[in-house]
């Protein structure tokens, strides 16, 4: 029996790479012998880099950045073993650097990813996987293009201060500075939404309170937003508000675009894509994968949803082990689940989930293939 495992990370809990882990050995526990893949996904956000570097080798790079706030982190980015760059903007401008009483995205800056970009350039990288997902920031990529050359200027001529807020006063900007090694770069942006930068399903709207926006704060993000668009429109003619996928990561899909030329996909299908996971599906019998919570979110480009649709077209059924379920059983037949498993195992509290989900995953995989074999011998 050959069983492919791809699940996303359970996040707060286990990363992908652990997922897989325990899920493995509780098949092992009733299927010794089992042909097991091991495929650690992700969809753009939390665990792009590992999921890559596991399934296409290469090495993590640790490097100092500035986070959200300007702060010194410690951040990591991936080098493929094609030599292509992949940056999770999550590790030098992601939410959970900031904390929770200190987030504001008026102020937040995206300077640290451009920090991280310019860091694989003199690694001599020239091809780019950006994951958009988990920001703080809601300044379009303003900052971490300006980490790369790009200066942003007030109606008075002085340098704008970092930060979405400081947007709504651009009148232009200088890219003249950025890095000229930028010129010979390819860059694809990962994400998993298709929001516009601006309106009621923009990147201020939808995100902002996440990030610690009040209602007045999403409407000046907002605003601010749409200025800094139609500077960008002036300067260069492109439009970066009619960009589908241009609200991710706070507007950075749009920024990415507009100066860096980048294209945006699912990340999904770019980790799959990278994985190989078509091929390991030709004599698969089963796939497990698995997130923390299948809800409304799984059913638009999450990692769950791009597996499905894969292993459809392949005829090989899928189980889903979670977290928490809240999608009805003909949802979960839209997406095409055979089934899907909570593996909490009895009423208990958030912390005990958490510190529990290796042991409890490994069981609920156990049950599956219990389950499995019994059916089989009938």
């Amino acid at each position: 029996m050959k069983i492919v495992i791809a699940p996303d990370s359970f996040k707060g809990s286990l990363s992908a790479l652990q997922l897989c882990g325990a899920v493995s050995s509780g098949i092992r526990s009733v299927v010794p012998d089992a042909d097991i893949v091991e495929l650690p996904v992700a969809d753009g956000g939390e665990g792009t880099v590992d999921s890559l570097v596991h399934a296409c080798g290469g090495a993590r790079v640790e490097v100092q950045a500035r986070g959200p706030l300007r702060e010194p982190v410690t951040a990591v980015y991936g080098i493929l073993k094609d030599g292509t760059a992949v940056v999770e903007m999550a590790q030098a401008s992601g939410l959970p650097l900031v904390p929770e009483a200190r987030r504001n995205p008026l102020a937040a800056s995206s300077y640290g990813t451009g920090e991280l970009i310019r860091a694989a350039l003199d690694r001599g990288c020239r091809q780019f996987l950006i994951g958009l997902g988990g920001s703080a920031t809601n300044d379009g990529g303003a900052g971490m293009l300006e980490a790369l050359g790009v200066r942003w200027y007030g109606a008075d001529g002085v340098p704008l201060p970092s930060g979405g807020g400081a947007l709504a006063g651009l009148a232009g900007f200088d890219a003249s500075g950025m890095d000229p090694r930028l010129a010979a770069c390819r860059f694809v942006a990962a994400t998993d939404v298709r929001n516009p930068l601006c309106g009621p399903e923009g990147a201020s709207a939808v995100f902002g309170p996440q990030k610690g926006a009040t209602p007045d704060m999403t409407q000046a993000l907002d605003r601010a937003l749409r200025q800094w668009a139609d500077v960008i429109r002036r300067q260069t003619g492109i439009d970066v508000l009619a960009l589908p996928g241009g609200g991710a990561a706070g507007g950075m899909g749009a920024g990415l675009h507009a100066f860096l030329g980048a294209e945006l996909r699912s990340g999904i299908d770019i980790v799959l894509e990278k994985a190989k996971f078509e091929a390991q599906l030709r004599d698969a019998d089963w796939v497990i994968t698995g997130e923390g919570r299948l809800d409304a979110q799984t059913l638009s480009g999450k990692a769950i949803a791009g597996i499905c649709r894969k292993a459809r077209d392949a005829g090989v059924p899928v189980v889903a082990l979670c977290g928490s379920l809240e999608l009805p059983a003909e949802q979960l037949d839209d997406l095409g689940l055979t089934a899907a498993l909570p593996i909490v195992r009895k009423p208990c509290d958030l912390q005990e989930a958490v510190g529990r989900a290796a042991e409890w995953a490994s069981e609920a995989a156990a049950q599956m293939m219990r389950l499995l074999q019994g059916a089989k011998r009938r």
